[in-house]
């Protein structure tokens, strides 16, 4: 499970998504979420389907390792689909027995909600598959710039954004050596219940914590030894500009939103919200 996540990694192919300001994929990442929000039918999803297929066909990004972060959240998805599915009222009856009652207005919202999750997640990997943390963090800090002026941490909340991201597959790959090592010792983290699990992570997370705290112990006395004093006066290497390549992305996502509103217009709602 831990090879499936793919948050925090990066995907380092040339390509027209790759290439883009980290900016604008900021900007146009939280326009996706708040278009996955607005559908609520059918034609609706499809278009999101489309939309991101078409955007991993443009960053070049093998679909197979899209759908890889989705595989973590299974129990979610599951969790989500049958609270929906048991606890959401409705007037057509499909199925009832004893307590046990489904609707086709549950069914429609258990099966809408979970497909919503799963647009929320492919769109999130995406950004960090085409954007390194370095690139991340640079543009997070341009677009909370102007909050400096009410003395809003900016450098500091994207440099902590950026460790994290860079350092979730450092911590997987530590997490799956020990859990290896452990393993060829006779340790077993499958079987039994859920004390007994919880009891067998305990050999697991013991070394992990005082992995990643040597880490940061190490990093923090790198960034020292290298006179690391926050934004105050840093220069960049690369500076960000938008290209009319960031525009022709803008025109895109907005087509997406007004085809969204339209078909929420004009299409009736497939449920209830």
């Amino acid at each position: 499970m831990l090879t499936n996540l793919t948050m925090g990694q990066y995907y380092p192919v040339d390509s027209l998504v790759h290439r883009l300001d980290p900016r604008i994929k900021l900007v146009l990442t939280l326009a996706f979420i708040v278009s996955v929000f607005l559908v609520n039918s059918l034609p609706g999803y499809l278009l999101i389907v489309g939309f991101i297929f078409l955007a991993a066909r443009k960053a070049r990004v093998p679909f197979r390792l899209l759908l890889k972060s989705i595989r973590p959240l299974r129990m979610i998805l599951i969790f989500t689909f049958v609270l929906n599915l048991f606890f959401t009222a409705g007037d057509q009856v499909l199925l009832e027995f004893w307590v046990i009652r489904i609707t086709s207005e549950s069914l429609r919202q258990a099966v809408f909600y979970s497909l919503r999750l799963v647009f929320l997640v492919l769109g999130t990997s995406l950004l960090t598959l085409t954007t390194s943390p370095v690139a991340l963090s640079d543009g997070l800090e341009l677009l909370l710039g102007p909050l400096k002026k009410i003395r809003f941490p900016a450098h500091e909340l994207a440099m902590m954004m950026t460790i994290a991201l860079r350092f979730i597959p450092t911590l997987l790959d530590e997490t799956d050596r020990i859990m290896k090592a452990q393993m060829a010792r006779g340790a077993d983290f499958e079987s039994g219940n859920l004390i007994a699990r919880a009891r067998a992570m305990v050999p697991l997370l013991v070394p992990l914590f005082v992995s990643a705290f040597r880490r940061a112990g190490d990093l923090a006395m790198a960034m020292e030894s290298r006179c690391y004093h926050g934004g105050e006066g840093r220069t960049r290497f690369r500076v960000l500009k938008i290209t009319r390549m960031d525009w022709n992305a803008c025109l895109t996502v907005v087509l997406l939103i007004v085809l969204i509103i339209l078909e929420r217009t004009f299409v009736p709602a497939s449920f209830p919200f």
